[in-house]
């Protein structure tokens, strides 16, 4: 008589494809700076393996040194212990080629908010990634769906919009492009929830929802500071303590960093022509002056080399 039993083993392969996210297990980030680190920490956290890539080693020594510092400072405020950043440090590889990552199940390029440059990535990406990796971008602003046609897999190809700091902010956008297919939605939903995030789905739209909400209220603060209608300290209480933010406007675009604030802005600016979204000349006066906010030590605020503010 035939044994018909399901074996436990033949159950976990139906239930454990290849395109489970229980089955993503390295993942490739194009990108070290801030973004790109805070990604590359909280995969990692995850249990899971990650190869961060930087176009050379000048800014690869940089970022490793960055987001060394970054968890120390969290060790010293009691968030994290010694022994858990020696493990997320022993899952992350840094490089600068694209060897070695053929074998990743995700690819995600972070960037700055340059089209060409981002095209070119996904392009390398495809070219290395295996059949069913899914390629991923961190843009806030610039059309996905364009940037999956440079691909021959549209279908895998999808948005994931993490906010800065990455490890503390337990919100990431989802965002489907006109090619994205269901089934890599769901994939990408349960990604994220696996390592700690909260996934909203949106529709692809210049600014999304977060970029789009967002930028306005921090051109208004400069606007405010613009013409002498209070300090940056007092803006910042003021909406601090009166709508419970847990930064004001002028230290969160300090934070974000004002040359990609800039950007943000004129490629709203540019895609829906509202004046809302024209940034202020104070802010062009920054980043001319390479004052970018935290990272550089100075923007609406200046900044010791903990990143904390200078009264």
């Amino acid at each position: 008589m035939p044994d018909n039993k399901l074996k436990l083993e033949d159950l976990l392969d139906k239930t454990q494809s290849v395109d489970s996210p229980d089955k993503i297990s390295k993942v490739a980030i194009v990108g070290a700076g801030v973004m790109g680190q805070g990604i590359g920490q909280s995969i990692a956290s995850a249990g899971m393996d990650v190869v961060i890539i930087e176009k050379d080693k000048e800014n690869l020594q940089r970022a490793q040194n960055s987001l060394s510092e970054f968890i120390d400072n969290e060790i010293k405020r009691w968030a994290m212990t010694n022994s858990e950043k020696k493990a997320i440090l022993s899952r992350i590889t840094w490089q600068t080629t694209f060897d070695n990552i053929g074998d990743c199940d995700l690819f995600v390029e972070a960037v700055t908010e340059d089209f060409e440059l981002k095209k070119k990535i996904f392009g390398e990406m495809d070219k290395r990634a295996k059949g069913e990796s899914i390629l991923i971008s961190n843009t806030s602003t610039l059309s996905l769906t364009k940037l999956a046609e440079v691909t021959s897999r549209p279908e895998k190809v999808i948005g994931l919009h993490f906010l800065n700091p990455v490890p503390k902010v337990p919100l990431v956008e989802v965002i489907k492009c006109v090619h994205t297919s269901n089934e890599t939605v769901k994939i990408i939903k349960e990604f994220a929830k696996n390592i700690g995030k909260t996934p909203v789905e949106v529709y692809e739209y210049p600014g999304y929802v977060t970029t789009r909400a967002i930028v306005p209220l921090l051109n208004e603060a400069m606007y405010i500071l613009l013409e002498g209608v209070a300090i940056a300290p007092d803006i910042d209480t003021a909406m601090k303590l009166g709508y419970n933010f847990q930064y004001g406007p002028l230290e969160m675009a300090d934070i974000m960093g004002l040359d990609e604030v800039l950007t943000w802005m004129e490629s709203l600016w540019k895609t829906l022509g509202e004046p809302r979204y024209r940034a202020c000349p104070i802010l062009r006066k920054l980043v001319r002056e390479k004052k970018l906010g935290k990272k550089t030590g100075e923007g609406f605020y200046k900044y010791d080399h903990h990143g904390n503010i200078i009264e």
